[in-house]
């Protein structure tokens, strides 16, 4: 391979950071409402309960629409695409600061989470066709490490706009941020023409998957009540994801994801490693905020400060990663990256010990660098090992996949620590402690999907 053949060069580059733009102010957005659930619920005389629905419907919006991403991106043009989600997004973000009451901000979020879902993967789609399987990995690389801040940087942000300023520039701060990338990206993004233009909706298989995916995630977010309604959400979702896999595997049309690709390699055990890398990732960024702020007693804003360290590793090791991402192979970067996260994580299983902040610092940079060093090489892999034409589609199941898994992880450590609590009352540090053992064995899980992962280069 010669040198030539892998440059990155400056339009690529600036491409992939306009893109990358709308990327982040999606991941942001879904973490950044998180700090100000008190303040809104104070703003509109509300109880905590109805406003922590702005985040969970924003988060059912996101799942809901990311299936339809390829199909979108086939239809329309991803560039096309992408800008509509962009507007959409935006329109959403002004009409939450204008917000008057609690159903009105929850309707506005589900408006703002139905674009910022079609963001990520129709951005991903977009850059790898115009990268070309050649350069995908070192661009990947970078584009990657985004949703891995988001969740140090949400609560960061959020705390820092609070101290400032007032609620509704919680969603203002997007305005600038998603016009500057609009008027780029009509100026320096390519626009490649739709892969199947003629392709007929599969709105059975809509029907049956996007709504099943919202309320899966909203019988998991509601588990941890134990409640009636959380378990005839998870069984009826479960059955409409099972409905949807029969559909999608006899249907002589294109399905809105197609079950198969899960079963050609190494499509399958990249899409299992990024589900449990979602769940171990979000479940540790759940739990630990809110152990240091209710076992610690630090401010959203002290938090975020001290939760920084994961986002400078992640920044850190996408370098790492965009130098050696086509030299080595990646399931040694990615089983690499996941020995990282067991170490960096193993320290919150010790909380009863109370450990200085600088161990948490610690871990934390050590568990970013490790997650940098999976969710890149597993997307670059797959994108460069399919069709041109099946990448909106592909983009759309691995960014569903994340989310979904992200979803399940921050579920099921709710549920766990809600046990742990109720068993080690008054002792809250080991009711966290044994939650933390459950992220190890998501890592687990994660590592032996990726032994499965090919032993070859992404270029040789």
């Amino acid at each position: 391979m010669t040198e030539t053949t892998i440059k990155i060069d400056r339009p690529l580059m600036r491409t992939a950071f306009i893109l990358v733009l709308g990327t982040f102010m999606a991941t942001l957005d879904a973490t950044i409402v998180t700090v100000g659930i008190d303040t809104l619920a104070g703003e509109f005389d509300a109880p905590v309960t109805d406003i922590q629905w702005a985040s969970t419907a924003y988060l059912l919006a996101v799942v809901a629409a990311v299936p339809a991403s390829g199909w979108l991106a086939d239809r329309f043009g991803g560039r096309r695409t992408w800008l509509v989600a962009i507007a959409v997004f935006l329109a959403g973000s002004v009409l939450c600061a204008l917000s008057w009451s609690v159903t009105s901000l929850i309707v506005f979020r589900v408006l703002q989470g139905l674009g910022g879902g079609l963001l990520p993967p129709t951005g991903q789609a977009l850059l790898a066709r115009t990268a070309g399987p050649q350069r995908i990995g070192r661009v990947i690389s970078v584009v990657a490490v985004v949703p891995l801040l988001s969740p140090v940087l949400g609560p960061l942000a959020g705390g820092s706009i609070l101290a400032v300023a007032d609620w509704p520039w919680l969603f203002w701060v997007n305005v600038p941020i998603g016009l500057a990338a609009i008027l780029l990206a009509l100026r320096y993004v390519p626009a490649p023409p739709p892969a199947a233009q003629g392709a007929p909706f599969d709105a059975l298989g809509a029907a049956l998957l996007s709504p099943g995916l919202a309320v899966l995630v909203f019988g998991l977010t509601e588990l941890d009540g134990g409640t009636t309604t959380a378990w005839t959400a998870l069984v009826i979702g479960a059955g409409m994801l099972t409905a949807f896999v029969v559909h999608g595997l006899r249907t002589r049309g294109v399905p809105l994801i197609d079950p198969r690709l899960f079963t050609r390699p190494p499509f399958g055990a990249a899409a299992f490693a990024l589900v449990m890398l979602g769940a171990a990732v979000f479940g540790t960024m759940f739990l630990l905020p809110l152990y240091l702020q209710t076992g610690g007693e630090l401010s959203a804003f002290e938090t975020g400060l001290l939760l920084a360290p994961q986002g400078v590793g992640a920044a850190a090791a996408s370098v790492l990663v965009n130098r050696k991402i086509d030299a080595v192979p990646p399931r040694t970067m990615v089983l690499t990256g996941i020995a990282l996260v067991l170490l960096g994580t193993a320290p919150f299983t010790q909380l009863t010990h109370d450990p200085h902040d600088a161990l948490i610092a610690l871990s934390l940079l050590v568990r970013g660098a490790g997650a940098a060093m999976i969710g890149a090489p597993v997307m670059a892999l797959v994108y460069s090992r399919v069709k041109k034409e099946e990448l909106p589609r592909a983009s759309g199941a691995l960014n569903l996949l994340n989310t979904v898994g992200g979803s399940i992880g921050t579920a099921a450590v709710a549920v766990i620590l809600q046990s742990r609590l109720t068993a080690n009352a008054p002792d809250v540090p080991s009711a966290y402690a044994d939650t933390f053992w459950w992220v190890l064995a998501f890592c687990l899980i994660s590592a032996l999907a990726a032994t499965r992962l090919p032993k070859d280069r992404l270029t040789r």
